[in-house]
């Protein structure tokens, strides 16, 4: 199988197709901007329960996790015996919104590098994590690699779907990876007013206040709060951005579609 399986439910179920990343590229691109999640492994002392660990993480060149761990750790003994494992990423936004925020379970076999990929596996390791160099060569550490099996991402409330392996692999991180929280930030604080022009025309809404909660090249999406409710949509860029200057631009250009009375494709 190749193809992903997505679902997307709530206020925008019916509403029109506004284009955005598929969970394969979202998915992607939150583990790519992470470097640490939880791993559960299937517990050798307790047999058939999960025993959790917080898991420091590098990637390969599909985007598959990468650890370096000790023989003398529970984990690591886990997974001599047992190398099926799973590992939860989750953002930082996850703490003060742990149900809203995006989440993704990777679901896999964790078993040690072969030694002729090892150089390139520990170059790419601590390129994510300098601090390892102090013990990654210490002779009870070893590099451990999960292939991918199953991906289950989760997007926030109503968006959720499990993601094939090759899916995954092929996927692309979005562009404005990097600089997304930054412009996220510069929106809410800087740009207040036309977020809110926006959720008012577009949305046809009575907002009192509207944030930015996620941005990619195709659009963002926008957190409502109404007298008695708060509601959520998605509003997308005339055309794909690539860089800070474009999304910048293409805010201003809907701020000119908003003031003139004309509509955007949007899912608010």
């Amino acid at each position: 199988m190749s193809s992903s399986q997505q679902h997307n439910s709530g206020p925008d179920s019916d509403g029109p197709d506004v284009p955005e990343p598929s969970h394969a590229e979202r998915a992607k691109t939150l583990v790519y901007l992470q470097s640490t999640g939880s791993l559960s492994t299937l517990s050798r002392k307790q047999p058939g329960w999960p025993f959790g660990s917080v898991m420091p993480y590098g990637l390969d060149d599909e985007g598959q996790p990468v650890f370096l761990i000790s023989t003398m750790a529970m984990h690591t003994q886990n997974l001599l015996g047992d190398p099926r494992a799973s590992l939860l990423v989750t953002p930082p936004e996850s703490r003060s919104d742990p149900l809203g925020a995006a989440r993704v379970t990777l679901m896999g076999t964790a078993t040690k590098v072969p030694k002729e990929e090892a150089v390139a596996v520990r170059e790419r390791y601590l390129a994510r994590h300098a601090n390892a160099s102090y013990w990654v060569d210490f002779q009870d550490f070893g590099f451990f690699r999960m292939a991918l099996t199953e991906i289950y991402f989760v997007g926030g409330f109503g968006s959720m779907g499990w993601v094939m392996p090759d899916d995954y692999a092929g996927a692309a991180v979005d562009p404005l990876a990097d600089e997304a929280s930054n412009l996220i930030r510069e929106f809410n604080t800087e740009q207040a007013d036309t977020l809110l022009l926006l959720a008012r025309v577009f949305g046809n809404a009575e907002a009192q206040q509207a944030t930015v909660t996620a941005l990619d090249r195709l659009g963002f999406h926008l957190r409502l709060t109404t007298p008695g409710r708060m509601q959520g949509g998605r509003v997308a860029f005339a055309n794909p951005v690539r860089n800070a200057s474009e999304v910048r631009a293409g805010l201003a250009g809907l701020a000119v579609q908003a003031n003139a009375g004309l509509q955007a494709l949007h899912s608010l």
